[in-house]
């Protein structure tokens, strides 16, 4: 409830002057706040599982040039380190629920990270990928829950859900993603 982070933040220009996150969209210019608070309540229901997490990594980001600069190397490691742990082919993924701040710098640099890992191996199918941010804003420490959640319904229901912001493709996305 102290207003001197946020504060501190736009001055940093980390904050979107627009009020949203427009991740992947040539409008990036930072992040916009959102609240959440995410629970988990879960049972088991008999033999029946809707949907299991088979593999999973968590590493520091690395050094990188600012916060709104992220470490394209060490992304592609999690990334890389999550598919072996689940023992997946990359083609196996369907859709990726990516960080997707909204920064006109991080977003490039995460979108060709993801190009290196999926894209780079050969890859033939389509990949989907959104970030729950476009739609709801940086809900900071309930992020992470809130998009795995986002991720778990869309496998549930074989949709994958619009990024909301995402009226013009920002170009070095694009380039990016044509590595």
């Amino acid at each position: 409830l102290e207003p001197s982070a946020m504060l501190g933040n736009a001055i940093a220009g980390f904050t979107s002057a627009r009020g949203r996150s427009h991740t992947f969209d040539v409008r990036a210019d930072g992040y916009a706040r959102g609240e959440a608070i995410v629970a988990l309540a879960c049972h088991v229901a008999g033999d029946a599982v809707l949907s299991s997490i088979v593999g999973s990594a968590v590493r520091q980001d690395g050094r990188s040039a600012s916060l709104t600069a992220p470490n394209g190397q060490a992304q592609q490691g999690v990334l890389g380190a999550s598919l072996a742990d689940g023992q997946l082919d990359m083609g196996q993924v369907a859709v990726v629920e990516a960080h997707g701040t909204g920064t006109a710098l991080g977003d490039p640099i995460e979108a060709g990270a993801l190009a290196v890992v999926f894209v780079g191996s050969g890859r033939r199918s389509v990949l989907g990928v959104g970030s729950l941010k476009a739609n709801a804003g940086h809900t900071e420490p309930g992020a992470g829950v809130a998009g795995a959640l986002k991720l778990m319904m869309q496998l549930r229901s074989a949709t994958v859900a619009p990024n909301a912001q995402l009226r013009v493709l920002n170009p070095h996305v694009g380039g990016a993603l044509r590595r």
